[in-house]
């Protein structure tokens, strides 16, 4: 296996609860750093074509592993964030046996 080409910087970020000023809340966004990483699209999903609605793109994310437990360890329901791109992660897993690297399998989602 080949090692990963870490050429993009993604910021991992976590769901927080903020108030919304009207005795609610909404969902914001904490960074918790920046993961160097590889980004490979896996599909582009239906086409318009077909008369169905396009699915969001999927994507694997190589990046370095962090200690289990860690917050810099990515985990299902966070995202990664490249400029205005955002990456909704789905699930995370080991790539080698050593536990070096991390692959996030991501779909793309609107800011």
């Amino acid at each position: 296996m080949s090692l990963p080409r870490l050429t993009r910087a993604l910021v991992l970020e976590t769901p927080v609860r903020e108030p919304d000023g009207a005795g609610g809340f909404r969902t914001g966004w904490q960074d918790l750093g920046t993961h160097w990483a590889e980004v490979v699209a896996l599909s582009a999903g239906r086409q318009a074509e077909e008369g169905l609605a396009p699915l969001r793109p999927r994507h694997r994310i190589t990046l370095r592993a962090a200690a289990p437990g860690s917050p810099a360890r990515p985990r299902a329901g966070q995202r990664l964030r490249e400029g205005a791109r955002i990456f909704a992660i789905r699930w995370v897993s080991e790539r080698d046996t050593e536990g070096r690297y991390l692959v996030c399998f991501a779909e793309e989602a609107v800011a």
